[in-house]
């Protein structure tokens, strides 16, 4: 992500937009995701951080942080259909909204931060987890 930024950041004309990937784990005590949330919890200093350094050239840097996101990748850690349909059910009975999220949630999201839309808004952090980080 850092290197990436440091490329992209000189090409990037006034009014764009950079959105970085964040998670729910930087707000929660998740029982053994010290790593992901230590890493993500960079990711959101980066927003804010990047923020003020692009003081100036009319850039807005924000984070975006998913709850449970149903997506393929589930189905690649190891766990079988009876498993994952378990974890799926466990995690949306914890979100107030009562379900888990879909990928165009968090893509409606990154597309209102990329437009026009959200010009006034910089340095902030959206989650989009149906409200497990916020009740």
């Amino acid at each position: 992500m850092i290197l990436t930024a440091q490329k992209a950041l000189p090409l990037l004309a006034p009014g764009a937009s950079v959105i970085l990937n964040a998670s729910i784990v930087v707000s929660r005590g998740f029982a053994a995701w010290s790593v992901c949330s230590a890493t993500k919890t960079a990711v959101r200093s980066f927003a804010r951080t990047w923020s003020a350094d692009l003081n100036g050239r009319n850039i807005g840097v924000n984070a975006v942080s998913p709850g449970v996101i149903d997506t393929p990748g589930y189905r690649l850690i190891g766990l079988d259909e009876t498993e994952l349909t378990a974890y799926f059910a466990q995690t949306a009975n914890t979100a107030p909204i009562g379900r888990n999220g879909v990928p165009s949630d968090v893509a409606k999201v990154v597309s209102f931060l990329a437009s026009d839309d959200s010009r006034f808004i910089t340095g902030s952090e959206i989650f989009v987890d149906g409200g497990i980080a916020q009740i």
